[in-house]
């Protein structure tokens, strides 16, 4: 690894690490160097459309390849931490898409082992780099809305899901808590950390996947968030943060926004304006790179107390919903 560049590697092509490689050529310094699959072909088409310079027909090939600084691993979450695993060992710094793994257990294994090998590793939780939401905790932070009172966001995809879908897989952890109850719930967490309770009910498929969750946290000295997600209908997939001093709104599409409003008692709203290329990945790359080169094994923007204390939250949601993997 040079001075300037950071090499990358994408370990499962699929239709995220797809987005996520068109947005890399925003980043200063990211260097497309290869892509791992299980499959040649897919790993040579892959290669060929984002302009990768090699292709390899194995994850394990990836993993030791000598011209790769950090690997992006964006298989199914079941496969998580195996892939994450296989690079740390091979002394790769890593970028895991979220959730970092299915449970709690398995997610501190992998943040041990990155330690052990002194290695970086982040949950690729690319909301919380976003700037407009880097914004929202800044002024949070300086008392702008006054002391936060509640947290309300949902996140629904429009089905039906067919039974073969991932989603409504439990092998692969299908169901609307991990692939969409993250966002809301890392958004509260950013803003109001860990609970002191928590209340959860889903209605499962017949896989036993949630397909539509609610959940009430609570926090002292009385704070509430009202999260929802769903795999069944497609909501309004906002989010409004409320304070004894007013309030911030997010529009639809909270989780990569450009934009928000705030309003202060007695003030005219005011819009917050964060236009940006691509598709938002760009901001979770840049800061790997800015990690990497610094000699930093975590993120301070999304380190890994923070992945425990989110994975501790969605195993206990999980418990309380009947789902299990």
């Amino acid at each position: 690894m040079t001075a300037q560049k950071v090499r990358w590697g994408i370990l499962g092509p699929g239709g995220i690490a797809a987005t996520f490689a068109a947005d890399l050529p925003l980043v200063p310094g990211a260097e497309l160097a290869a892509v791992g699959s299980r499959s040649a072909e897919t790993a040579a088409a892959f290669a060929e459309r984002f302009g990768f310079a090699r292709a390899h027909d194995s994850y394990v090939d990836l993993a030791a390849d000598p011209d790769v600084d950090v690997v992006y691993i964006a298989t199914p979450h079941a496969f998580h931490a195996e892939a994450a695993l296989l690079c740390i060992e091979a002394g790769k710094h890593v970028l895991v898409e979220k959730p970092i793994t299915l449970d709690l257990l398995t997610a501190a294994e992998v943040i041990a082992a990155a330690r052990d090998k002194g290695v970086f590793l982040m949950e690729a939780m690319w909301m919380r780099l976003n700037p407009a939401i880097r914004k929202i905790a800044e002024l949070v932070e300086e008392g702008a809305i006054g002391w936060v009172s509640a947290i309300h966001a949902d996140f629904g995809l429009q089905g039906p899901f067919g039974a073969e879908h991932r989603l409504r897989d439990p092998k692969l952890g299908g169901g609307a808590l991990l692939d969409l109850g993250v966002y809301p719930i890392n958004l509260v967490h950013l803003i109001l950390g860990a609970p002191a309770s928590v209340q959860a009910w889903a209605h499962l498929t017949p896989e036993r996947v949630d397909e539509n969750t609610g959940v009430l946290l609570g926090y002292e000295p009385g704070a509430v968030a009202a999260i929802t997600c769903s795999i069944n209908g497609e909501s309004r997939n906002n989010a409004t943060i409320t304070g004894t001093d007013g309030r911030i709104e997010l529009p639809s599409g909270f989780f990569v926004p450009r934009s928000f409003r705030l309003h202060r008692a007695g003030k005219e709203p005011e819009t917050f304006e964060f236009p940006f290329e691509g598709s938002g990945y760009q901001f979770e790359a840049a800061e790997v790179q800015r990690a990497i080169l610094a000699g930093e094994q975590e993120s301070p923007l999304m380190p890994h107390a923070t992945t425990l204390e989110i994975m501790t939250l969605l195993d206990t949601i999980r418990e309380e919903i009947g789902v299990v993997y």
